[in-house]
């Protein structure tokens, strides 16, 4: 199992699309993110924490780590070659922990949040083969952000972006504050700040990077 990671907007959901088409061997998994964008409790979580972060981010995040750690568990047995996107590592590392810092949590709702996260990852939830990470600036993401004009993502900043994308760094390149169980599992970083939808050369370096990449850590 290997996972995708990056910033909002830097592409993900695009470039499993494009793994799909191109290397048709590899399974895609796709982040459950309907689970808090679209109206199925009622109300998007993901526009209700934009509006209001310290109401509503202790549930959003625990739905988040609830789903991603459900698909994990089922998974990570799997023995054939594939891709979630998105983990409970960067729900943890990059969102949940940038909202703590923000103040979005109580000390009681960060108590009984981090509780879980460490029986999970320590005790359930096995290291992947490799993290495959999507770069580009936070100026990038945001304009694409922008470009692709999602109700739901109407109230993000760059200010945001620019957390987020400090978070990605310390997890998956400085590897700091991390569990141990992961610091030493492999990363391809690949710089998606160019277009590689319509320029085919940009795709082709990045598949081949990538399927090097899984030949090299797969066994």
């Amino acid at each position: 199992m290997y996972i995708l990671e990056g910033n909002i907007g830097v592409g993900k959901s695009t470039f499993l699309k494009l793994i799909q088409t191109n290397l048709p061997e590899i399974q895609i998994l796709t982040e459950p993110k309907d689970n808090w964008v679209n109206q199925i409790y009622g109300q998007s979580l993901l526009e209700n924490f934009y509006k209001a972060p310290k109401r509503w981010a202790y549930t959003l995040e625990t739905l988040a780590m609830i789903c991603r750690s459900r698909d994990h568990l089922r998974e990570q047995s799997n023995s054939n070659k594939i891709i979630m996107e998105r983990s409970i590592y960067s729900g943890h590392y990059c969102f949940a922990i940038n909202g703590y810092k923000s103040g979005f949590f109580t000390p009681i709702e960060w108590s009984i949040y981090q509780k879980w996260v460490q029986f999970l990852l320590e005790q359930k939830c096995n290291p992947p083969k490799g993290f495959i990470y999507l770069k580009a600036s936070p100026e990038i993401c945001l304009a694409r952000i922008k470009k692709r004009n999602r109700i739901s993502e109407k109230k993000i900043t760059l200010s945001y972006i620019k957390q987020l994308d400090q978070w990605h760094e310390k997890f998956l390149i400085k590897k700091e504050e991390v569990a141990e169980n992961i610091k030493n599992v492999p990363v391809l970083i690949l710089d998606c700040s160019q277009d590689f939808v319509q320029n085919q050369e940009n795709l082709d370096k990045h598949l081949y990077k990538l399927n090097n990449f899984i030949e090299k850590t797969y066994n």
